[in-house]
């Protein structure tokens, strides 16, 4: 599973190269490489496959004629359960199946209901994605969950990793006034794609203003004022979104609860495997997302630390 996960942002060095001829024209096919991994869309890895047992395959229609494939999975420790649902947004390749094993940490030892949402153009669902075409995914999401009655009342949180975050950021600031957001997750996320593009891809630094997919969240977070409480997760060693964007999204965030985690050793795609990841998503949802008095944030939680061999075996 490691190797589902640490995906670059752009496929390859390869691409890299051809990428400065290619970026005006083909720039949709480097941002959404949505067949790296060969085979990711067809093969979609199943929650079964995980031992999750919990779970739903979901087809979602979306307002201009697409099909999202979705799961949802659930606690299935009644024990552990915990009036939360997260809204799951994936980086720029492989499918929603590859990220399976984090729903499985979120469900099965954080107690949330996890609805795992594969873009346009991703997997199963169809489509050709576009930063228009996501935005429009990830509203699809957050509607079928406040549409669904054994969801609609649960506290929400966004959570984006990468490109995800981006579309998470987006997703909230047209959201936010709507009152029932109660947490932002933002993992490894960038200011732009424009300003990303001189650093994933040097050889194409000088035609970044060429750029028609932008999604400048350093212009649409600050847009952001409701008390909506965020945590910033960073991989001190990303090799592909520089550290340094992860801060500015941080200090530039106007909300009145943000919390700032690191990870010493955390690069772009397995940051999520170092320890104490979990534990710091834990511990933003028991006192900032659900408010608990102190002699309750010790109780109701399974194990939060991961190996990654068994994450990813």
């Amino acid at each position: 599973m490691l190797s589902y996960l640490r995906i670059p942002f752009l496929a390859s060095s390869g691409i890299a190269a051809l990428a400065s001829g290619l970026l005006y024209f083909k720039q949709n096919e480097l941002i959404y490489p949505r067949s790296f991994p060969a085979g990711s869309r067809t093969n979609v890895p199943t929650p079964a496959q995980f031992g999750i047992s919990n779970a739903e395959s979901l087809e979602l229609p979306t307002s201009d004629g697409e099909t999202l494939h979705a799961y949802l999975v659930r606690p299935s420790n009644t024990s552990l359960s915990k009036n939360i649902t997260i809204l799951l947004f994936h980086g720029n390749a492989g499918n929603i199946g590859h990220r399976l094993p984090i729903g499985k940490v979120l469900a099965g030892s954080l107690g949330c209901n996890v609805l795992m949402l594969e873009y346009r153009g991703y997997g199963k669902s169809t489509g050709t994605p576009d930063e228009n075409g996501l935005t429009i995914d990830a509203q699809t999401g957050l509607d079928y969950i406040r549409q669904r009655s054994d969801l609609k009342d649960t506290k929400l949180v966004i959570y984006g990793q990468s490109l995800g975050g981006a579309v998470a950021i987006k997703l909230v600031a047209k959201n936010q006034h709507h009152g029932d957001i109660a947490g932002v997750i933002l993992e490894n996320t960038f200011v732009s794609i424009r300003k990303l593009i001189p650093v994933a891809i040097p050889p194409a630094k000088y035609l970044a203003i060429l750029c028609h997919q932008y999604w400048a969240s350093e212009e649409t977070l600050p847009k952001i004022t409701t008390n909506i409480p965020m945590l910033f997760l960073s991989g001190l060693k990303d090799e592909i979104v520089p550290a340094e964007m992860m801060k500015t999204l941080y200090e530039i965030c106007n909300v009145e609860t943000k919390v700032w985690r690191t990870f010493e050793n955390g690069n772009h795609n397995a940051t999520v495997a170092e320890p104490g990841y979990f534990d710091a998503i834990w511990e933003f949802l028991v006192q900032d997302v659900q408010a608990r008095t102190s002699d309750e944030k010790d109780m109701n939680v399974g194990s939060t630390e991961v190996d990654p061999e068994e994450l990813w075996s």
